[in-house]
């Protein structure tokens, strides 16, 4: 019987996103990290109460419940990473979407001013986590950070963009030098044309 969840293929290399991001940290970050959570979701999901879930759902109902804590761990981890993928590209960065950018200055006053703001926000999550870029269900864009595998799905937010700030997404590379880590992704990582994609789908979180 197929496996109830599938790491996916990257999207691209994985040397495309150097230097910005190593090889050596996409083999381990991809084919190890995330791939543990597939096969630990695997492990869990079929002998539970959530059997058969989409994962979206999966995350949404064990968030918050203490007997489901491992599965929502890895079900998180899972659903961020799969997102976090297509939110880089070779050669990311860039110029912003024409709507994508203007609701980006309504909200922040500016593309800079937002960039900035993710830094801090991705800088100031305590230990190991994610910050993001949410849609909010009346237009507002606005930055949360999350701790461990929680993300905006949990707390019927949508997510537009999420950074991963555990410390294997970027030691190899950076060390303990997470802010360098947060400016490269939003200067030269970010998928802009994936995030602005996904604009206009919060009432669907």
């Amino acid at each position: 019987m197929a496996d109830a969840f599938v790491l996916p293929d990257l999207p691209y290399a994985p040397d495309a996103l150097g230097p910005a991001m190593s090889q050596e940290t996409m083999t381990l970050h991809h084919g190890k990290h995330h791939a543990a959570y597939v096969a630990k979701l695997n492990e869990l999901v079929p002998s539970s109460p959530f059997a058969g879930l989409s994962l979206e759902d999966l995350v949404r109902r064990s968030f918050g419940d203490p007997s489901a804590q491992a599965i929502f761990n890895n079900a998180g981890q899972h659903w961020n990473h799969i997102q976090f993928w297509t939110w880089m590209k070779p050669k990311g960065g860039g110029a912003v979407p024409g709507e994508l950018e203007r609701r980006l200055v309504d909200s922040f006053g500016s593309v800079d001013a937002f960039k900035e703001g993710f830094v801090k926000e991705g800088v100031a999550q305590f230990g190991s986590g994610w910050v993001w870029l949410t849609e909010e269900a009346d237009g507002r864009l606005a930055l949360m950070r999350t701790p461990n595998g929680e993300n905006p799905l949990a707390h019927g937010r949508h997510a537009l963009l999420g950074c991963d700030v555990w410390e294997h997404a970027y030691y190899v590379d950076y060390r303990n030098r997470r802010p360098d880590y947060l400016k490269a992704f939003v200067d030269q990582l970010v998928n802009w044309e994936a995030v602005a994609a996904r604009l206009g789908q919060a009432s669907a979180a």
